[in-house]
């Protein structure tokens, strides 16, 4: 190969490299991407309506103790398995990440033995009775602000009384149910 042929193919990749670069500049000029004056989306949300021009209430949650008449036990312990990652539920049973909780019911707020309860726990004192836990299963982070306890929280009440009534039965001996409202 001499040096003529040699340099009409160091030319075409030349040329071809050069092509390519331009084609590059070309393209993006023409396909730029304009930047969002702010950053992220906005989201439409519809407002409620209002039926009949009124606002109408929400309806108020069926009290607990009307709901633990008619709360079953196997429900309340297969629904107790979400909280097994963090609570041991048998008599003696070990601390996790939080108490164990045999006699919850009845036991007064932040008490259990070798647990260190979050400031805000401590804070809220009273006892556990079953509106207290009704309360509480609802929501912790919203009922106590700054609890540990990062569980979401049980938004059925039918859910939430089949877990009290679970924990009521793990004492020594149980607290009874509250009379129906």
């Amino acid at each position: 190969m001499d040096s003529f042929e040699l340099n009409k193919v160091l030319g075409a990749i030349l040329g071809t490299c050069l092509f390519l670069l331009a084609l590059n500049i070309a393209a993006g000029a023409l396909f730029t991407a304009h930047k969002p004056e702010k950053s992220g989306y906005d989201i439409a949300v519809a407002a409620p309506e209002a039926k009949g021009g009124a606002e109408t209430a929400a309806a108020a949650p069926e009290p607990i103790e009307n709901l633990l008449q008619k709360a079953s036990l196997e429900k309340g312990e297969t629904s107790a398995k979400k909280c097994i990652a963090c609570h041991t539920f048998e008599k003696g049973g070990p601390n996790r990440v939080g108490p164990n909780l045999w006699g919850i019911v009845g036991r007064k707020r932040a008490s259990h033995e070798g647990f260190n309860y979050s400031a805000a726990m401590k804070a809220k004192g009273g006892e556990w009775t079953f509106e207290e836990l009704a309360k509480f299963l609802a929501g912790p982070g919203g009922y106590i602000p700054g609890t540990s306890m990062t569980f979401v929280g049980l938004p059925r009440g039918t859910e939430r009384a089949d877990v009290i009534d679970y924990l009521r039965t793990r004492a020594d001996t149980p607290v009874p149910l509250p009379a129906a409202k």
